[in-house]
């Protein structure tokens, strides 16, 4: 893994990276620093940003509420939210919102002329802490093509996720992802700080050399991402996912399977999960300010590798490395 120390240091990466196979670590490195103004080094332990690769947390919430007959993969999102949000279609499924084909109007259409360092939040972040103090986020956006029609990626879909699952339960969204998923596999370390409490480990997430994205993303993260782990967790996760210790393992065949392969990308996307078109291996992405991360696991193999960083696009050269 000579390689990977060279390029942290041609790409002055901040992180950590960790490769396994069958639970037994090959590499495990942290490089930069987590917090610049004190002179913080990161470790293998500090805890970082998933930004979007916190959604599969969502998608197995959800696969759990169905599994209990809670929800169903029919279940219509207008059946739940009433008259709050009337743009979105009373059409759109569950099944619909998971795989990116709602058509619903995204409150950060990536697609868009958009940087990652926008402040794209039309509220003060420090409203956002709960998922239901997201519905003027999600408000005003139409429709953009008919429920089930084509795939498009939408992070407001999975906000809408959040507050179906949390009405159809009446547990908060926070909790059923702890106990869904968190606490089933044992990732001790992962979970949704707010972030003007951030624990002592977490990393601060850099939008310029000094600056942090404290006023870029909610103040609590909820449904489309932003869930805080650590590379051991992640190692943890896939484990436990596949063991099917957080809902069965058919029901995870069915979420990483190909759902939609319109995606205009190298891979296809099943309910949650970016997986490969045609075999075994599945990703989880995340990009926003101030972190990046992929996690990617091969099932019949057993190796994971995982590459978090406490900046925009710290993570992709040492990602892209690792596929290669």
């Amino acid at each position: 893994m000579q390689h990977i120390d060279q390029l942290a240091t041609e790409h002055d990466f901040s992180g950590v990276v960790s490769v396994d196979r069958g639970g037994e670590v090959e590499f495990r490195r942290a490089y930069g620093l987590a917090h610049r103004g004190y002179g913080i080094p990161n470790t293998v332990d500090t805890l970082f940003g998933m930004a979007s690769g916190s959604k599969a947390f969502t998608a197995l919430a959800v696969a759990g509420l169905i599994e209990r007959g809670v929800l169903k993969s029919t279940t219509t999102a207008r059946s739940l939210l009433g008259a709050d949000l009337p743009l979105i279609d009373d059409d759109v499924t569950v099944e619909q919102l998971l795989a990116h084909r709602s058509g619903i109007g995204d409150y950060l259409a990536e697609d868009d002329d958009w940087e990652v360092t926008d402040y794209v939040l039309p509220v003060p972040v420090q409203d956002l802490a709960t998922t239901a103090q997201f519905l003027p986020v999600l408000a005003g956006h139409p429709t953009v093509f008919p429920p089930g029609e084509r795939f498009a990626y939408c992070n407001g879909g999975y906000v809408v996720l959040a507050l179906l699952a949390e009405r159809a339960s009446g547990v908060p969204y926070h909790d059923l992802v702890r106990d869904t998923v968190l606490v089933p596999a044992g990732m001790v370390d992962s979970g949704f700080p707010r972030s003007d409490e951030l624990p002592g480990r977490a990393a601060a997430g850099y939008v310029t050399d000094t600056r942090t994205n404290v006023f870029h993303l909610p103040v609590r993260a909820t449904g489309d991402g932003g869930a805080y782990t650590t590379a051991a967790d992640m190692t943890a996760f896939w484990a436990a996912l596949f063991a099917g210790r957080m809902v069965p393992v058919e029901r995870v065949a069915d979420m990483v399977r190909p759902h939609t392969m319109d995606t205009g990308e190298r891979w296809a996307y099943g309910l949650g999960f970016w997986v490969e078109r045609e075999g075994p291996v599945v990703t989880l992405d995340g990009y926003d300010a101030g972190a990046s991360f992929r996690s990617r696991h091969d099932p019949t193999t057993g190796r994971t590798w995982t590459v978090v960083s406490n900046t925009s696009g710290g993570a992709w050269p040492i990602a892209k490395a690792l596929t290669d």
